[in-house]
């Protein structure tokens, strides 16, 4: 394993639900959350998100990332959320947002299948998108941080957010040791 202090940027991608044990709520119904959460991964991503955050590494959270971002920085999710685990959602850009006006990058629809999501906001995170038909947050950035981007669709599904990879790839690399 590649130690943090020689790494340019984290990724944290998508997976199985964030392990109860590391949620920072009351799981009312165990019944919602995944039967095969991976707890080692979870305590791996979650060191990682603070070894980053330390150094000012680059961050870009995608779909459980940005949750996992989000309870890493104190906040809480939906632990179920009806019609966001839709098929059609998975691969079709057919869910519409809505913008803050300091968006980083707007698509005016994203593909979003997914069955939790972002509730209460983790310290100094800002929305920039939200589904415009349910508000589920779909992109939020950290304040105050040189590029900290989390977004709940998947863009390595589809070509058209290449420039969100762009704009991280633009970020490694430019820390000095």
């Amino acid at each position: 394993m590649v130690a943090m202090e020689e790494m340019d940027g984290l990724l944290l991608s998508g997976g199985a639900d964030i392990a109860p044990e590391y949620l920072r709520q009351p799981v009312p119904d165990p019944s919602l959350l995944e039967k095969d959460p991976d707890p080692t991964r979870d305590h791996w991503e979650f060191e990682a998100i603070n070894q980053a955050l330390e150094l000012r590494l680059p961050i870009l959270a995608i779909c459980k990332g940005m949750q996992l971002f989000n309870v890493a920085l104190g906040g809480t999710l939906f632990l179920d959320i009806a019609e966001h685990n839709n098929p059609e959602l998975r691969d079709q850009n057919i869910q519409p947002l809505r913008f803050d006006r300091m968006a980083t990058r707007r698509f005016e629809k994203v593909n979003s299948s997914h069955h939790q999501a972002v509730d209460k906001l983790g310290n100094d995170l800002v929305i920039e998108a939200w589904c415009a038909t349910d508000d589920i947050i779909e992109q939020m950035r950290l304040r105050d941080y040189p590029f900290a981007l989390a977004v709940q669709y998947h863009p390595e599904r589809h070509e058209m957010y290449a420039p969100l990879f762009a704009d991280f790839v633009g970020q490694l690399g430019g820390r000095t040791s």
